[in-house]
């Protein structure tokens, strides 16, 4: 299929890394869809840049915590468009507390942000990817995530990137046979431009590379696995930390 052709859905691609994989997705001629809950601004300016680029873009706004919500930007893509061909799921919020002071609703909202968009968005867009015969999902976890490490002060948010890396596998396995492929990439200190130097330099000491990745790193990454080359490559998890909770 070329690239013209090809229709990706990026959560949370209002900014940040989602922005970035956007836009560099866009360079290469697919349709962008970006869904954003409160960044309405950042998403427009988005969804600018995308067309500035020749590409076609939609900028939806959809908390995709809610199922109902899930299904309605699903069927919004594919009304428009036709298919979904690569579902990218960026979004991914966090809140520091400790284990012992974290509240029944911070906690829920831990797991309905960030495991069960990846499950509500993956079963709707799976179909048409089997229908199509080719697909690509990619979630984001974290670094550490799958050495099930004591974390009190992200002990939610951990828990469910944990549950991504699971689910990853699970439908890894599942969609393999229709050839599709899902895979997940765990960052580390990447920086995104919210963190102060001073912060991004202290953490460089605790990294064995050196350095803080940026989000061209993760750009690189997602723009392999969705590549042809990648094709063999399923139920991977790939550490994006420059060595950094090995």
């Amino acid at each position: 299929m070329e690239t013209d052709n090809r229709v990706a859905l990026i959560t949370g691609g209002a900014r940040g890394i989602g922005r970035a994989i956007g836009l560099d997705l866009a360079a290469q001629g697919w349709s962008i869809a970006i869904c954003y809950r409160t960044s309405a601004a950042d998403a427009e300016e988005t969804r600018a840049q995308i067309e500035a680029l020749g590409a076609r873009a939609l900028a939806v706004r959809s908390d995709v915590s809610d199922p109902a919500a899930a299904e309605a930007l699903a069927r919004t893509v594919e009304d428009a468009w036709g298919r979904v061909d690569a579902l990218v799921n960026c979004a991914g919020p966090y809140h520091r507390v400790d284990i012992l002071k974290e509240t029944p609703e911070g906690w829920r909202e831990m797991f309905a942000n960030n495991l069960d968009p990846v499950f509500y968005l993956s079963r709707l867009i799976a179909p048409g990817m089997i229908e199509r015969g080719w697909g690509r999902i990619i979630a984001f976890g974290m670094a550490t995530a799958d050495q099930l490490t004591a974390q009190p002060g992200i002990t939610a948010h951990y828990i469910a990137k944990a549950g991504v890396l699971v689910l990853t596998r699970t439908l890894a396995r599942a969609l393999a046979p229709h050839g599709i492929t899902v895979n997940a990439i765990s960052p580390g200190f990447i920086d995104s431009g919210s963190a102060p130097p001073e912060e991004l330099d202290a953490m460089a000491k605790r990294i064995p590379a050196g350095y803080i990745g940026t989000i061209q790193d993760a750009v690189n990454v997602v723009r392999f696995l969705l590549s042809e080359e990648a094709r063999y490559v399923t139920g991977a998890n790939i550490h994006l930390s420059g060595g950094w909770g090995l």
